[in-house]
């Protein structure tokens, strides 16, 4: 090898290693623990002649593992340095790289995974001079437990010319990720307001964007050690101008009024933070009234119309297959007076009805505190939890057993009330809780102004919730009060008789059959082996009953103790296998995207058509939409062709951005659709009940009258 070359060589290889010193020179040793690493990392690899240097506190979590932001919500504490035996240090100020929210339990914290440098600010006693940097790290790392963790780091820079250290492009990086005080990507906060809104506060802040939001979320850091939860979000505006509502805790808005607000304002990797004095004042807006292509939104509604469109929406749930599984109780109710004398039957259907109106009470009590607690509430939202489900199939199978005839005896009290006097008898008691059964079976559907209707309601206070909820349910129990008020209609049924055991066997099928759905829903929350295993102690149930008829089973002569015992390990079921984030609804038909609301936009810019269906498992009238009308015909062909892109959200699982994107048509409840185009870039709302009519008319009012690209 020439001399030249090998002279090259060596002086390439010393240039290597003079940058290996150097970078490590500018990084200080990791401290490990099993869950997370820590160290001390500079942007420069010596102090140079500046006053001040920049490092950056490095921290790598384990996967699951996460630590937290500078307020960390509901729980937790952040990093916490203490720089006590550092030499040539005057003063030290840490920056925090916008935060992840994690919603668990209702809990909501704010913090970072996988990996997150804190950037630093370094005042030097004496400029030129070296410094000796000594911390001592407290912080906590969460994951299913939290853990608090105490690392001892290290890291010298020497004096002399500063050149860049091996990670000050790491340092570079989170650094841009801190949110800063300008319009960076043209964010900005136009107004925010305190309301007075019951014994917590409530915020609420109009936001713009230049591009559009992709998924806005705020982080409020308030005066007097005042909690502000997880926001609800409207946008509008073809993306561009969003409404946040937060909810407080901690503090009157009395006692905020006037206060400095710190907001750091998120959207994707877009970021700015604000102090913003924040007074009280009128709403900016109802979070449902953010005017839409739609329609007239909810919110505005008089509250008289609202009522009146729960009545009418009401009693048209009562033509929607919802109402198919419970048919078998409407029609007990109605034979078991045939011959029966009038004052009967109108106890036992004005008993009915009551149970209906006192359901709907009870549900609406339910989501006055959802929404209380700063959840976004909906129609049909409990389908959405494992435990009402198991609940509702051990209902139904003791409902069907009693239908097959296999007991007639009194159960333990619980399930006595619920299970007998289903078409056994005149029991007022058990009139009325068939009422609240039949309810609860057709909450899964929505109907004509129903959706209005509780828009309206969960956009105003809990007296308006009350009665808009106690309207729904009048209007659902009015065929039992007409045929309280013309009791004849009932007694000129003919009288019980052994006919009725075939009857009674036919719509015990119905309810069985009722039993296997709901199985197939909850598969979803807690998986197919644990709907399996519920469907076993189902099972189980029938058979213990069966047994009692058989001479001489022990069994069967303690039947109730073992039908108790099996139907609290139903309902204990979900709760040990709690529900698998992994498991997902069933997969996308061909043709159809998951529902991307930043792609979506992109092809409405692009003079695109795009349909989204909400839908869930649990909704038997988004079910029936596709069937009649998305699965087959006109509409069905429409959609596999090239002019439209369709888009699908499941809502069997609770999903707080589908709830939100809900809210921002006021609506609370599904089934819903809507179709967006170049004439409706914030999409136009679609009514529940489908049809072919309906869907190609709007189709082409988005799209202009004519085709769309949708790719």
């Amino acid at each position: 090898m020439p001399v030249t070359r090998i002279v090259q060589a060596a002086i390439a290889m010393l240039l290597c290693l003079m940058s290996l010193s150097a970078g490590y020179a500018a990084t200080g040793a990791w401290n490990t623990n099993d869950h997370v690493d820590t160290r001390l990392v500079s942007v420069m690899d010596a102090v140079g002649d500046a006053d001040s240097v920049r490092l950056g506190l490095h921290f790598r979590m384990r996967p699951g593992w996460k630590i937290y932001w500078r307020s960390p919500g509901d729980a937790g504490f952040p990093p916490d340095p203490d720089w006590a035996g550092s030499e040539n240090m005057r003063a030290v100020s840490m920056a925090w790289p916008a935060p992840k929210r994690f919603s668990i339990f209702g809990l909501e914290t704010l913090g970072y995974a996988d990996e997150v440098l804190l950037p630093l600010a370094v005042a030097l006693e004496n400029p030129g001079q070296p410094l000796r940097l000594r911390a001592n790290i407290r912080y906590l790392a969460c994951k299913d437990i939290c853990i608090p963790y105490e690392a001892a780091l290290a890291l010298d820079l020497p004096s002399g010319t500063a050149g860049p250290g091996i990670e000050s492009g790491l340092v570079e990086r989170f650094a841009a990720l801190v949110p800063g005080p300008d319009s960076s990507g043209g964010l900005s906060i136009e107004n925010a307001v305190l309301i007075n809104r019951g014994k917590d506060p409530v915020l609420q802040l109009a936001l713009r964007s230049d591009t559009g939001f992709d998924a806005p979320d705020v982080f409020i850091e308030a005066p007097k050690d005042t909690l502000f939860g997880k926001p609800a979000v409207v946008i509008a505006e073809s993306g561009k101008r969003a409404l946040l509502e937060v909810k407080g805790a901690g503090a009157t808005a009395v006692d905020l009024d006037g206060g400095n607000f710190t907001v750091t304002l998120v959207d994707g990797k877009r970021a700015i933070e604000r102090i913003l004095p924040v007074r009280l004042g009128e709403p900016l807006a109802a979070l449902t009234a953010i005017p839409r292509p739609g329609g007239e939104p909810a919110a505005a509604l008089p509250l008289w119309r609202a009522l009146l469109l729960a009545v009418l929406g009401g009693l048209i749930l009562n033509l929607m297959p919802c109402v198919l599984p419970v048919l078998s109780i409407k029609l007990l109710a109605a034979v078991s007076h045939g011959g029966g004398h009038a004052s009967d039957v109108r106890a036992g259907f004005l008993a009915t009805a009551a149970g209906i109106v006192a359901s709907m009470l009870v549900i609406a009590a339910a989501l006055i505190a959802v929404t209380a607690a700063g959840f976004v509430a909906g129609w049909g939202i409990q389908f959405q939890q494992p435990v009402f489900l198991a609940f509702m199939v051990v209902v139904v199978t003791l409902f069907a057993c009693n239908l097959f005839g296999m007991f007639e005896i009194s159960l333990p009290q619980w399930m006595s009330g619920l299970a007998l006097s289903a078409g056994n008898g005149p029991s007022l008691g058990g009139h009325f809780l068939t009422g609240a059964f039949a309810t609860l079976l057709a909450t899964p559907c929505s109907a004509p102004f129903v959706g209005t209707a509780i828009g309206f309601a969960l956009s105003r206070e809990a007296p308006e919730i009350l009665m808009v909820f106690a309207a729904l349910g009048l209007g659902l129990a009015l065929p039992y009060v007409a045929v309280a008020a013309f009791p004849r209609v009932a007694t000129a049924l003919p009288r019980p008789g052994p006919w009725m055991i075939t009857l009674r066997r036919i719509l015990g099928l119905a309810l069985a059959a009722t039993a296997v759905w709901l199985l197939s829903v909850i598969a979803v929350q807690i998986g197919t082996e644990g709907a399996i295993l519920l469907g076993a102690m189902m099972a189980l149930i029938a058979a213990v009953f069966a047994l009692r008829h058989v001479p001489g089973s022990r069994l069967g002569r303690y039947s109730g103790a073992a039908v108790t015992l099996l139907a609290l390990a139903a309902l204990a079921l979900p709760v040990v296998r709690a529900p698998d984030p992994g498991i997902s609804s069933k997969q996308l038909q061909a043709g159809w995207q998951v529902f991307d609301m930043a792609e979506l936009r992109r092809i409405v810019a692009g003079g695109g058509t795009v349909f989204v269906d909400v839908t869930a498992d649990w909704c038997i009238t988004c079910q029936v939409n596709k069937k009649l009308v998305l699965e087959q015909g006109e509409v069905a062909a429409w959609l596999a062709g090239d002019e439209v892109t369709a888009m699908r959200a499941d809502w069997t699982r609770p999903d707080p951005a589908i709830a939100a994107y809900l809210a921002g048509f006021g609506r609370y409840g599904i089934p819903f659709n809507a179709i967006y185009g170049p004439e409706a870039p914030d999409g136009i709302a679609l009514p529940e009940l489908l049809t072919d009519a309906a869907v190609l008319s709007i189709a082409a009012r988005a799209a202009g009258g004519r085709h769309a690209v949708s790719r």
